[in-house]
Order: structure tokens, then sequence, then C-alpha cells
């Protein structure tokens, strides 16, 4: 489960960026405005026609009459079919444009969140907001808000027509109006709290199947089932109670503003009929209000309906919102260091709601020397070395490179390479050039040149890598990894920081990367966390770390000499 979730946009940022989703394509909203108001009022002919034709054939007018208001009738509905079908293809299209357009932005905004704030979040959150909550919103663009737009131009156009038959009629049509206001407020009082809930809810079970399922080989091993079973129960229930939650609301929305809707055709009926028999107004005033509310109906219950959806859309637009203002709270990266001297002052650093793993660390690191990070596990050189390489922040005090945080500086000028390494799905040069987009084929083949690449592959830097299932060729370890050292020579860093980058791989693959490893860092600031202790016999320097604090500093003979830990770790590792 995910320590912390993603912040959620507030309404006000909700409501900004819907307005800029409309204001994004002014003309095709001009265009689906102007259509779905020619729709409307051509509707409007029918009910009126038909009102025509039964005062005509009360005044006894002749069958030739009546057939050309039926005639008419018939037009009118043709052309509101053809308008209405063009406003539905361009609202349409201008809700697929949307959609592309938030997809894009989400892509971005969710690369540019710090890796610690998607760590502590959990994959889970981010996986639901891009996924089921990206969907909702986009199924609103396309299909909820031109419907919405079109229901309540009908409606308006209707009740306008309802007054302009005569204000005693248009009065029975707002008969509904005072039970419909108040169930649409106890709805609206209460359902975006409960629709983000479920969201949350949703997003807390997504995590759940996700660590279940990258654990799936430690629940194996050491017989976890049951408590990832009950864990995904417990999800479970929680998301569904939040559904029901939803539920409920609905069951109290819709059924009362359906008989909310109804009450006005039974004044038109009650009230018209009197006023009829009074000589106030025609019969065919009665029929043709009649006709126009019952026509009325379906409007309002699309509104209604899609009034539902946009509550549920909305605190999804709230959530992949809140993807962007965790992204922008990060503070912008671009800044560009005088020189390579890295000081570290005062540090301390403690994961989310936990005791300091690093106190007080002071160190300096100066430009083109080789540093070795060695010291016990759990002593808290991982963690320095992702502070180092401003994928996380210190809780107290800095860590600047050439006087700039490390956290603001321009990407590539320092870069991590860990013991994980990723192919992505895609050709051989789709994973070089993601390091250096511009670079020409020459390039890369010397990187991977450089790297002692072997391997010879069916189509080159075109061969299709990734995907077992369809037939790409596997890559061991040791290739994945020079796959990652090539990129680190494309984005050419001056700054390389190795988190035990060959730990994991057998003895001679291991030697091949380091072999690797002496090309990429030629010339560069090097930190490296070493758990082999040669690293640290060809380092310039020797850092040990115990228990998040720095216990020894110098060169290898120094710390030898000295007869403190990094002395006992070196004998230990001799034998």
């Amino acid at each position: 489960m995910s320590g912390v979730s993603l912040p959620v946009a507030d309404s006000r940022a909700v409501r900004h960026e819907a307005l800029r989703l409309l204001r994004a394509d002014p003309r095709a909203v001009t265009v689906i405005v102007v259509l779905n108001c020619a729709a409307a009022a051509l509707g409007l002919a029918a009910p009126w026609l038909v009102g025509e034709i039964v005062n005509r054939v009360t005044a006894g007018a002749e069958v030739s009459t009546v057939d050309l208001l039926a005639v008419a009738i018939v037009a009118f509905a043709v052309a509101q079919m053809l308008v209405t079908r063009f406003a539905r293809y361009a609202a349409f299209r201008f809700g697929e444009r949307s959609l592309a357009s938030l997809r894009e932005r989400f892509v971005d905004d969710t690369l540019a969140l710090p890796v610690s704030v998607v760590e502590r979040a959990g994959v889970g959150d981010l996986i639901t907001r891009g996924s089921s909550d990206v969907a909702q919103v986009g199924g609103t663009l396309r299909d909820t808000v031109p419907d919405l737009f079109v229901s309540v131009v009908q409606a308006v156009f209707i009740l306008g027509a309802v007054f302009a038959l005569h204000p005693l009629l248009g009065l029975c049509a707002l008969a509904g109006i005072p039970l419909m206001w108040c169930v649409t407020r106890w709805y609206l009082n209460r359902s975006r709290a409960a629709y983000l809930a479920e969201g949350e809810a949703n997003s807390a079970l997504a995590d759940a199947m996700a660590a279940t399922a990258e654990g799936a080989r430690a629940v194996e091993v050491f017989g976890l089932q049951q408590q990832r079973i009950d864990a995904a129960e417990r999800a479970i229930s929680a998301s569904y109670a939040a559904r029901m939650r939803t539920l409920s609301l609905r069951t109290v929305f819709i059924p009362g503003t359906v008989f909310a809707h109804s009450i006005p055709v039974a004044a038109i009926l009650v009230g018209g009929g009197t006023a009829h028999r009074a000589g106030l107004v025609s019969l065919g005033a009665v029929i043709a209000a009649g006709l126009y509310l019952w026509q009325l109906v379906d409007p309002l219950d699309h509104v209604l309906f899609w009034l539902e959806q946009l509550q549920s859309s909305g605190a999804s637009l709230a959530r992949i919102k809140g993807v962007a203002e965790a992204a922008a709270d990060d503070e912008p990266a671009g800044a560009v260091p005088v020189d390579d001297r890295i000081e570290v002052k005062a540090l301390r650093y403690a994961y989310h709601g936990a005791a300091d793993v690093l106190h007080d660390l002071d160190l300096t690191v100066r430009p083109g020397e080789r540093l070795a990070i060695v010291g016990p596990s759990g002593a808290g050189k991982s963690t320095l070395a992702r502070l180092l390489a401003g994928m996380d922040t210190p809780r107290t005090g800095s860590i600047t490179l050439g006087g700039v945080d490390v956290h603001r500086l321009a990407p590539g000028r320092a870069l991590l390479v860990t013991q994980e390494h990723h192919v992505f799905v895609g050709t051989l040069r789709d994973n070089l050039a993601m390091a250096a987009p511009e670079a020409p084929d020459a390039r890369l083949a010397s990187a991977l040149d450089a790297v002692g690449w072997t391997r010879p592959l069916p189509d080159d830097l075109d061969t299709e890598l990734g995907d077992p299932a369809r037939g790409d060729p596997s890559l061991d370890a040791a290739q994945a990894q020079q796959i990652a050292l090539a990129r680190v020579l494309l984005a050419d860093p001056r700054t390389v920081i190795l988190d035990e980058t060959t730990a994991m791989l057998d003895p001679n693959a291991a030697r091949r990367i380091e072999r690797a490893l002496a090309a990429v860092l030629e010339g560069r600031t090097v930190i490296a966390i070493a758990h082999r202790l040669h690293t640290a016999y060809d380092a310039d320097r020797v850092a040990v770390l115990e228990h998040g604090r720095l216990t020894e500093l110098g060169s290898h003979d120094e710390l030898l000499a000295a007869k403190g830990t990094y002395a006992a770790l070196w004998g230990s590792w001799h034998g």
C-alpha cells in the first residue's frame, strides 16, 4: 500500500482545467454551439405545427392546408436530424482532440514527478489516474459534454417556446423546478467527496494488486499467500463500500429528479385545460405546450444523467490535475553550475514518517575525483547516492554541485547508474536515443562499441527489443547493463554516481561491465557505492558510512594505516 497519496486538485483548479480544454479549440466550440442551437430551434417546429393543425381543423380548414402543415413537420424533422448529425460529428472530433491533449499532458506531468514522490505514493495511484481516471474524463469530453450541451440548449428553447405560447402555460412548465433544485443541491453537496473517496479506494486496490504481483516470488517463498489475500480482500471491501456510497446517492438523485420533471406535464394538463375552458388559451396552444413538455423529458433525462457523470469525471479530473500540481511543486530544473565541485553540508534525511537515516553529513568531492563510499549494509549508502543525483531532497542541509542545488541541475549534469536496468519495448535505436534524441546512428554505434557490445543483432539498430512474446531477442543482465551504460555515455554527464552497478552480475559479466565502465567514466567526477572493495582500492579517496554517519575519509592507504572500520572491512574482504 502507498504511504502518501498524490494530491487532488480543488474545485477551482478543476474548473480552470475544464475551461482550458474548451478554450484550446475555440473554432470547434463555436461550430458546436451554432449547430446545436440550430438543431434545437428546428426541433421546436413540430409541436407548434401540431398545435396549428388542431386550431385549423377546429376552425374548419381544408385538408390541403393540414397536408401542407404535415409536410412541414416532416421537413423540419429531417432538417433537425441532419443538423444534429453534423453537430455530434463536430463534438466527437473535438472530444477526441481534447482527450489526446489530456493524455499527453498527463504523461508529461507524470514524467516530471520527482522519483521520491512516485515511490512514496506507489504505482497503484498513478496507474489508476492514468487509466480509469483519464478514460472517465475522456468519455466525458467525447460524449457527456456535447450531449449535455445539446440537452441544455433544447431545454432552454423548449421552455422559451412554452412561454411564447402563453405566460400562464410557461408558469405551469416551471412547477417542478423547486423539487428538482432541492434534490440536485442535496446530491451535489455530497457527490464530489464520495467520488473522490471511490477513486482513492480504487487506487488502493490497484496498489495492493500491483504489490502482490511484483512480489510474487517472495509471497511464494515465505508462504505469504493468505496475508496477501487478506490485504486484497480488505482493499476490495473498501472499494465496494465506496462504490455503494456513490450508488446510494444516485438512488435518491435520479428518482427524485425524474418525479420532479413529470410534475410540469400534469400542471400543463390541469392548468392549461382550465385556462382553455375560461377562454384564455386555445386548444392548440395547450396541446402544443403538452407536446413541448413531453419533448422536454428526454433532454432533462440526459441533463440529470450526465450531471451524475460530470460529478464522477470531475473527481477524476481533480485527480489528474493533482499530478500536474505535484509536478509543479517540484523546483524547476535547468540551472547550470560554475564547476563540478560537490558540497554536502549538514545533511539529514529521513524517509516519510520515519527517523533520520543520514545524520549531519559533511563532504566535499573535487572535480574529476573518484570517490568510493563503503560501509555495512543499511548504512545509508544508496540513500546518499540518490540524494547526490538529485533524485530526492534532504530533510535539512544541502547538496550543491558548482554552487547549484543538485535538485535544480539541468538534466544530464549528474546521473545515477544503479544495479537495476530496463530495456524498453522498442528498437535498439529507441533504447539508446532516449539519452540523446538528436544523435546520429554513428554516435549510437560508437557508444555501444565503447561499452564492449559484441552481440550481433538481426537488424542492427532497428532490432526490436523488450517483448519476448513478440519473439524479440532476449538480453542477459550484462547486455541490458551495457545498454544502460551506453545511454550514460550518450547523455555525457559531468558527474556519475554508481550504486553497486555490477553487484547483481556474475563475476565474468561484472568484469566485462567494469572494463566498459572505464571507458564511460574517463574524465568525469565519479562517486561509487562499493560492495567489492577493489573499487575503493582504485579510488582517489574512500568515505566510510556507518549508521548514516560519515566516520572515515581518506585514501585507501591512509585508512588502512588508521586501522579503523575500513581496515576491518578490507581485512574481511581479503579473508
